[in-house]
């Protein structure tokens, strides 16, 4: 259903003009939020969300508080994460003892790949893939942790399995998950 016109004008009107602000509000005092940018397009979501349903006194407070609550749930949820970065990710117990010189270069190299693949992934699709294929945690366990249906869990495990082999056969890496062939 397109928007009402006096809907569309007052958010021009009253919203828009505080973006500047805003990010820059955001990006001082939650300055572990990842992503501003995100945060904003949310707020004016859940804003014309509520201007559809009535009006809304002080457009700008209004604006700034649903960011602000948005901000602070997303800090939430990244302290409550475990999962900070993929960097460490050649640090974990993917080499075999008994490989040789060449043999172990070329596996970190592999592995190095697969931990861009990941990073590259969107951050809950990450967490999920971290905690259940590479920490080994249960589906159960790693809905609990994270909060999610174990149904999620799977579909989300699933599509990092799809785009970080798509990444991997893309540059040629092949035998890293177990369901390949080297």
């Amino acid at each position: 259903m397109p928007p009402h016109p006096e809907q569309a004008q007052w958010f021009a009107d009253q919203i828009q003009p505080h973006d500047g602000r805003l990010k820059a509000y955001l990006r001082g005092a939650f300055p572990t939020v990842r992503d501003v940018d995100d945060v904003v397009q949310e707020s004016y979501l859940r804003v014309w969300r509520e201007c559809a349903k009535g009006p809304i006194r002080s457009a700008r407070a209004f604006l700034f508080t649903v960011a602000r609550r948005l901000a602070i749930d997303g800090t939430r949820r990244a302290k409550a994460s475990p999962i900070e970065t993929v960097a460490d990710l050649a640090g974990l117990p993917f080499a075999d003892p008994a490989m040789d010189v060449s043999g172990e270069v070329e596996q970190r190299e592999r592995v190095a790949i697969l931990g861009d693949a990941i990073g590259r992934l969107p951050q809950r699709c990450r967490e999920v893939f971290l905690l259940h294929k590479i920490h080994g945690l249960s589906r159960r366990e790693t809905a609990e942790r994270l909060g999610l249906a174990e149904k999620t869990v799977e579909v989300q495990t699933a599509r990092a399995m799809e785009r970080c082999g798509e990444y991997l056969r893309q540059r040629g890496v092949t035998g890293l998950f177990s369901d390949e062939r080297a």
